[in-house]
């Protein structure tokens, strides 16, 4: 670090990307124009499941102003495949997913066709007046149906299943003295960010360079993708990543359009331009979550945990896309959570259907798995009558056990330990700030027409993914500073908290830093922005950078103003000597370029964790529940930027609370998405969930870098339907009523109640 007092870093500084987007003039997809652009618009198949008997695109193709219909007869012979870039599992391969379907589709929102206008008007008129032969097929449109497989080579629609574990689970439940078995399940739904997807391609046909701006997320891999598909050299082909209006995992991922409007461009020699709708958005990106769960707790009859059993399900939709076969794996590699379990045995099974693919979205697989476990934790607390607090609490890994290792639970990873933390602590926390002790008498009674209830959820989360992240630091004529990183940003700050990484370390103020981020003209190798890593990764990196640059800085001067390095410090942009010389940063980068590289490498996973609290009421006439209060409570390592990590807690929190009432993509026994405008799509606005809070910890740093962070991207939502499920429950436990599924939707929960008190009045 610099030869100061360490100001930024720690401190809660307000976001340098903030001023543009508060001011409108932040750069997004749809605000790119070039001279000559076309646009494009994608014709998506209007049935689940069919083959294509025929195309006829000659009434568009006859209409002013359209330049071209592509179809798959126009790309190739052998159409292009979207590759995996998590969880590779061989078993994925061959449900991998077309760039555009050629002979068959599996799901309503498949690209058939891509349209390019001198409009974008144009082109959507022109999808209308192609005509398209389909033979239609039977929709597979629950996880398990065989009868009508989607793919010719497949017997049924089951793509995969595995089993894991750790320890002897059939010998822990022979001899346990209690056991319990409940299935679980948690609805599909999407990240839903602000912003939809866009690209501009442009095509330089003297140079054969090709340039997409739009992209983000991993923007290095899926240019090596693109590059495979087009035959071109990467170096042939650049993505540009500009201001992004949210992501959540959803955003970035190779798409079928990050192919088609790129080819377009080629074929056409002329930059074309597609902005995503919001009914495409929703038919089109990655869905996600659609697990179910059948899960076993072996105990004690003092409540000791001695064995785990869980069978995750996933509906992965028509095809296996980039990180899909992430979703279940997570769910699996997470249903122990932070409990010392010493015997545990999980099965994945993934099963095909006519829906639209499925991806990663905050918190894959560790929201269902969180919410299969804590809710089991509950049903199982309750019978052995121990308290459901009290019961967590004995069962957490405890400070001494840690490293704690969880080998074995996923097929296409090496061994991993959760690293540091005190569980006990953190939890003891959310039960002060929620009242736990004070307010659990309240547990089911009914006040003022209204049933309340107190809900507590714990997580471990994992984050750092590597291998590893790149920087470049060049200190500017003038002074500045500019920050090149591989990391990706989706609108959570990182252009600051990498400012402020760099400004301690070379003692340069804030606001001559500029970060530049994810496009692949800044570095020859990135790897972008995915499993909270951003700043353990790219952080680390640009620490690298920072304290080469300072070397490099303080050997100049040291030529410069003839003192020894032992002699200068740093203070403000400027060298100082022992004896009083100085020689500012724009001296010295006027005399010669300063430039530094830096890398961070790593493999080993961050774990953050913590426990969240909800208080609720619900009204059993109508089903409606209203959040009183909740609480997150989480140590994160080290927080950079405070107020950053408290806002990103806060915006998971309503994200998580979307997911268990609202979020809910719903289909019909033909494939039909239902709610595809966000009219029949409902997400939670801000005056929804007004009482939420949110408490950092810096209790135990990652040792795994030298930031001593750990990822803080998704800890808010992971555990959100585990304490809100759980508070909902115990509101209605005096009804008899046990929840099992989500969304907590007030039609479910009052058929919930009502089913139970028919079941009381005919026991009686």
């Amino acid at each position: 670090m610099s030869d100061v007092a360490k100001l930024l870093v720690g401190s809660a500084v307000e976001r340098m990307e903030d001023a543009r987007f508060l001011s409108g003039s932040g750069n997004f997809a749809d605000d790119l124009a070039v001279e000559g652009m076309l646009h494009a618009a994608i014709l998506r198949s209007p049935i689940a499941h069919a083959r294509i008997v025929a195309i006829d695109a000659s009434a568009a193709l006859a209409m002013p102003g359209i330049h071209a219909v592509i179809t798959a007869r126009d790309i190739s012979d052998t159409i292009p495949i979207i590759p995996l870039r998590l969880a590779p599992l061989p078993e994925f391969e061959p449900f991998r997913q077309p760039v555009i379907a050629s002979d068959k589709v599996r799901y309503v929102g498949e690209p058939i066709a891509i349209v390019v206008a001198d409009s974008r008007a144009l082109a959507e008129d022109a999808l209308e007046t192609i005509g398209i032969e389909f033979e239609a097929l039977s929709a597979v449109t629950e996880r398990g149906a065989s009868e009508t497989p989607l793919f010719d080579f497949a017997e049924d629609n089951a793509a995969l299943r595995y089993d894991a574990g750790f320890g002897d689970a059939d010998a822990a439940f022979a001899s346990a003295d209690y056991v319990r078995t409940e299935r679980f399940s948690v609805q599909r739904h999407t990240a839903l960010p602000m912003e939809t997807r866009g690209l501009l391609a442009e095509w330089n046909s003297s140079a054969g360079r090709l340039v997409v701006t739009g992209a983000t997320k991993v923007t290095f891999y899926n240019r090596r993708a693109l590059a495979q598909m087009l035959g071109l050299r990467e170096d042939d082909i650049d993505l540009i990543e500009i201001d992004v209006g949210g992501g959540f995992g959803v955003r970035g991922e190779f798409y079928p359009e990050d192919f088609l409007i790129p080819f377009a461009a080629r074929k056409l020699a002329r930059p074309v331009k597609w902005i995503e709708d919001r009914r495409e958005h929703l038919m089109a990106i990655n869905h996600s979550r659609d697990i179910a769960c059948e899960l076993s707790l072996a105990c004690r009859s003092d409540g000791m945990m001695l064995g785990l059993r869980g069978r995750v399900f996933a509906d992965m939709g028509a095809y296996i896309r980039t990180n899909g076969g992430v979703v279940p794996a997570k769910a699996a590699q997470f249903l122990p959570g932070p409990y010392r379990i010493p015997h545990v045995s999980v099965s994945v099974e993934a099963f095909m259907t006519s829906k639209t693919p499925v991806g990663t979205y905050r918190g894959p697989g560790r929201f269902e798995a969180n919410f299969f476990r804590e809710r089991l934790i509950d049903m199982v607390a309750t019978d052995l009558g121990i308290d459901v607090a009290e019961f967590r609490c004995k069962n957490l890994i405890t400070e001494q056990e840690l490293p704690y290792p969880i080998d074995g639970l996923v097929p296409y990873e090496g061994p991993t330990s959760y690293d540091t933390g005190d569980y006990v602590e953190v939890f003891e926390r959310a039960l002060k700030e929620i009242g736990w002790h004070e307010k659990r008498h309240l547990q089911g009674k009914l006040v003022d027409g209204v049933r309340h209830g107190i809900g507590l959820g714990c997580f471990v989360e994992s984050g750092g993914a590597g291998p590893k992240e790149n920087a470049a630091l060049t200190l500017e004529k003038d002074g500045s500073l500019t920050v090149a990183v591989g990391s990706s940003v989706l609108g959570q700050g990182l252009e600051t908290v990498l400012g402020q990484i760099a400004s301690d370390t070379l003692s340069i103020p804030f606001d001559r830093i500029r970060v530049l981020h994810g496009s692949t003209t800044l570095l020859d190798e990135g790897f972008g922005t995915y499993h909270s890593r951003a700043v353990v990764m790219g952080g680390s990196a640009v620490l690298d950078a920072a304290t080469r640059l300072r070397e490099k800085i303080l050997q100049q001067a040291a030529n410069h103003l003839g003192r020894p390095n032992s002699e200068l410090k740093i203070i403000n942009a400027n060298v100082v000597a022992d004896n009083g010389a100085s020689v500012s940063f724009a001296a010295l980068a006027a005399r010669r370029e300063l430039q530094a590289d830096g890398t961070f490498a790593n493999d080993v996973r961050t774990y953050s964790y913590g426990t969240h609290a909800a208080h609720v009421t619900v009204d059993s006439r109508t089903g409606a529940v209203k959040v009183l209060d909740y609480i997150a409570v989480e140590d994160v390592g080290r927080a950079i930027n405070p107020a950053i990590v408290h806002g990103q807690a806060i915006g998971a929190i309503v994200q998580g609370l979307g997911g268990v009432f609202l979020d809910h993509l719903i289909y019909d026994e033909q494939g039909q998405l239902l709610n595809a405008s966000l009219a029949d799509y409902l997400v939670p606005t801000a005056s929804d969930f007004p009482v939420l809070r949110a408490v950092t910890l810096e209790l135990r740093p990652s040792p795994s870098n030298p930031l001593g962070a750990k990822g803080a991207g998704e800890g808010g939502i992971v555990a959100v339907a585990a304490a809100t499920a759980n508070a909902v429950a115990a509101a209605l436990a005096p009804l008899n009523v046990e929840i099992h599924h989500l969304p907590l939707t007030p039609p479910r929960l009052w058929r919930l109640i009502k089913d139970a008190r028919e079941r009381t009045t005919n026991a009686a």
